[in-house]
């Protein structure tokens, strides 16, 4: 049995740490906003100018005009803070974001990361992402193990445009969990999805990867 969207974020979710400050890209990863630890103390950021971003809204407390990066409505916590954007990419230039949890149309077994263009299919360019993998310290991607038509999104390379080369720490599929000790490494397979098998894994898996199951 596959780990659904919000069990995903929730496994992405452990790898903070107290005191970190992590960004939040679009997608499945804004889903970790609603499952931070409560014992650790992490403060989330938003491309779009917000420091200390709040879980997703309940119905009756929506503010249309708090939103994410995604224009997602969000809430605010005691000491959330807007800056300007440039303030906001100062951040994440200077090296000020312990981690960055992205979405993800390929991952190379190399590291390298895709996931702003899909050829063929108008987009309006790659966002924040390309300051996020050379500015943020630690990368976890979050992403479905195959795509719509069942082909790899991990992959021995990339076929897509590269939003950076030798970028990604961690890649947490509906599947598995991969991760590596430093960028000079492979990537192991350390944990499985309940009900996942390592050759339901290997079949769904283009790159090449050690198996470090504990």
């Amino acid at each position: 049995m596959a780990w659904t969207r919000d069990q995903m974020a929730a496994r992405a979710a452990l790898e903070l740490r107290d005191g970190d400050y992590a960004n939040l890209g679009i997608g499945i990863p804004t889903l970790v906003a609603n499952h931070i630890p409560p014992d650790i103390d992490v403060t989330l950021h938003s491309e779009n100018g917000i420091i200390g971003l709040g879980p997703f809204p309940t119905a009756a407390t929506i503010d249309a005009d708090i939103i994410n990066a995604g224009k997602q409505t969000i809430t605010e916590l005691p000491g959330t803070a807007y800056v300007s954007s440039a303030d906001s990419f100062g951040l994440v230039r200077g090296g000020h974001i312990a981690a960055s949890i992205l979405g993800a149309m390929e991952v190379s077994e190399g590291g390298d990361l895709s996931n702003w263009m899909v050829p063929g299919k108008m987009v309006k360019g790659p966002g924040g992402a390309m300051d996020l993998v050379a500015g943020v310290r630690r990368i976890i991607v979050l992403m479905d193990h195959v795509d719509k038509a069942g082909n790899p999104k991990f992959r021995r390379e990339n076929s897509l445009p590269y939003t950076g080369r030798n970028v990604v720490d961690m890649i947490v599929t509906d599947l598995a969990v991969f991760d590596r000790r430093d960028r000079r490494s492979p990537f192991r397979l350390i944990e499985l999805a309940p009900g996942v098998t390592t050759e339901q894994v290997a079949a769904r898996t283009q790159a090449h990867y050690i198996e470090e199951l504990t």
